[in-house]
């Protein structure tokens, strides 16, 4: 697969639409947020005709919306300046600013995220095949957590006799030549007290030659690494991050998809709502729809936090309950499952957003832990304020001091309510 970055997908994303200033505002706002854009989503997904409004251009190509106006204008200043040393401190300062993890990012490769998951970082030199706009990553130039080998993998496993779960992440271990992957897969297979294997990927969508092309010896060797864990009793997984319904619409893709099953390996999907993107509810029902007829499992459907770059893309909770609820009522009867309620990954773990609900102070947003770091936290319910502009966990207000297990803040008092 061909990859494009800098000046020479300048050039491509002039030579598709016929409109230089796309080109212009990709070089500029890829000065500061580095990407990748793969021959499968050039030739395949994006409509160049629609551009910049088309929702795959949104989500895999530098566009100005990417950062605020002064932003980009200052780094357009100093690129026409040519001051190579004042571009790099600009850069540098907006990197910085636009770290989506403002409370500070976990540096650790092998971190036992859960009392019984390991979360695994793959120590590799290769990128995810379609970063996307919308991602959590931070430029890899600019810093990140260190990548983890086999060898750091089982010395935690064998700290911690509690681990019956693994989850490789990371930029996509997918990438990984066979060897690679299974250097990480072997260690699994001979701890009998590993049960469950899942793997986040966006290269089956992204990526599709890697595992269906004639061309690709490799592609066959991978397939066998996961039938060999499937082999072994292990449950499989493949946790596909899929955020519109183009993206399973290529042949190659399909192929792919079915060779992936074939192995006996789980496809379980889940993506966030976003902006520009997917924030419409026939959007989500077609895409459940398509999955669950391509033998996929709708998995959960993911709160953007809309920080750093990400800001243009994140949408108030209310609405993506909105959006969540009516993708439900449309997506038909049969054997489309009904995906549960709205997801935020926090710091306390994954909260489910249950919805809006009545109570003595009016209404507010139900919260349940779904998973928790502290043990003691699963399973909790809290309740916020009710507030139609809140995006995110950590603008929520409890309503009461028992609300703060799960929402930070100072809970409401008599005072604070109206009417």
């Amino acid at each position: 697969m061909t990859v494009l970055t800098g000046h020479r997908l300048a050039r491509l994303i002039a030579d598709r639409t016929g409109r230089p200033a796309l080109a212009h505002d990709a070089d500029v706002v890829g000065r500061v947020l580095p990407f990748r854009v793969g021959s499968h989503a050039a030739d395949e997904l994006i409509d160049w005709s629609r551009a910049p409004d088309d929702p795959l251009y949104r989500l895999l190509v530098p566009h100005r919306d990417l950062l605020a106006p002064a932003d980009f204008a200052a780094v357009e200043q100093t690129l026409r300046d040519g001051d190579r040393d004042r571009l790099r401190l600009v850069v540098d300062g907006l990197r910085e600013r636009l770290d989506p993890h403002p409370a500070g990012r976990d540096t650790e490769a092998v971190r036992h995220t859960y009392p019984g998951t390991l979360l695994v970082l793959p120590d590799r030199r290769r990128g995810c095949p379609a970063p996307c706009a919308s991602c959590f990553r931070r430029p890899p130039d600019a810093g990140g957590p260190a990548r983890g080998g086999p060898e750091a993998m089982t010395a935690r496993l064998a700290r911690h006799p509690e681990i019956t779960d693994v989850v490789l992440d990371g930029e996509d271990p997918l990438a990984m030549r066979a060897a690679e992957l299974d250097a990480y897969l072997s260690p699994l297979l001979a701890t009998p007290r590993v049960r469950t294997i899942s793997i986040r990927t966006r290269a089956v969508i992204h990526a599709p030659e890697r595992f269906a092309s004639d061309d690709l010896a490799d592609a066959d060797d991978l397939l066998r690494v996961l039938e060999r864990v499937v082999a072994a009793g292990r449950r499989l997984s493949l946790l596909l991050h899929l955020t519109h319904p183009r993206e399973l619409d290529p042949a190659p893709t399909r192929r792919a998809l079915a060779r992936v099953l074939a192995t006996g390996a789980a496809i379980r999907t889940q993506g966030p709502v976003l902006r520009h993107v997917n924030d419409d509810a026939g959007v989500w029902a077609r895409m459940w729809r398509e999955q669950t007829a391509l033998g996929l499992v709708p998995y959960r459907m993911l709160v953007e936090r809309g920080s750093g770059a990400r800001r243009c893309f994140g949408l108030p909770l209310a609405e993506v309950l909105d959006v969540h609820a009516a993708a439900v009522r449309q997506r038909g009867r049969g054997l489309v499952p009904v995906v549960g309620a709205p997801v935020m990954s926090t710091e306390l773990g994954a909260l489910a957003v249950d919805g809006v609900v009545g109570l003595g102070q009016g209404p507010a947003f139900a919260l349940r832990a779904l998973r928790a770091r502290d043990p003691a936290l699963a399973g909790a319910v809290a309740h916020a304020r009710f507030d139609p502009a809140a995006r995110w966990w950590d603008e929520l207000t409890p309503y009461g001091l028992r609300d703060r297990i799960l929402i930070p803040g100072e809970p409401l008092t008599a005072a604070d309510v109206v009417g």
